[in-house]
């Protein structure tokens, strides 16, 4: 397959990401019949779910769009590799709502494993995607400063490792695990801002 221009593969993955960000209000709802009052408060796992995985996909939409900023043009096998992550990320609003139902429960820890492999996997196929780009700087623009081009690589290598180490921790401390969610979503947040403004220099 020739090389393709890549405002199709764009729309989609903003299609996907949308969709995804919008399921994931579907997973607060307080029980019908009940005084509203104590409800609101009793599902607050709810708003906490909605809030590490909303802000979680915010930037790693943000990311998607940098990585689609220094690259030319696409071809089939990053195509593939963008179909494959952008339906990990159609998923995300079902272990959200496990997240969100159980971890209170006893069944804390297969939501919070749930939740932290599907975050693990994400991160894996974003580096993915970015290192078949990258490599021999395939599908990069000729005029990408190579200084931006290396830190995107370096910003994202420790994804995986960090959701991984999360995800462990679910089987000795689902809370905690969950905690460590919000807390790597709050980090990516700032380390998002301070790279772009290094980028802008």
């Amino acid at each position: 397959m020739a090389y393709v221009p890549k405002s199709r593969l764009e729309a989609f993955a903003d299609g996907i990401f949308a969709i995804a960000a919008t399921l994931l209000i579907l997973n607060v709802a307080v029980a019908e019949g009940q005084p509203l009052g104590p409800e609101l408060v009793r599902i607050w796992p709810s708003y906490a779910a909605y809030a590490v995985s909303f802000v979680t996909l915010g930037v790693i939409w943000i990311n998607h769009h940098l990585v689609m900023h220094q690259v030319s043009h696409v071809d089939r096998l990053f195509l593939v590799l963008n179909v494959l992550f952008l339906a990990v990320i159609a998923f995300i609003p079902f272990p959200t709502r496990l997240l969100s139902l159980y971890i209170t429960t006893g069944d804390a820890k297969a939501a919070a494993l749930g939740y932290g492999i599907t975050l693990t996997l994400t991160a894996v196929m974003f580096n993915a995607i970015w290192r078949y780009a990258a490599w021999g700087r395939r599908l990069i623009r000729q005029d990408a400063d190579p200084k931006v081009v290396s830190g995107i690589g370096r910003s994202y290598l420790a994804g995986p490792i960090i959701y991984f180490v999360a995800t462990v921790v679910a089987l000795v401390g689902p809370q905690l695990s969950a905690v460590l969610y919000g807390l790597i979503a709050l980090f990516y947040v700032l380390e998002s801002s301070v790279f772009g403004r290094a980028e802008a220099r």
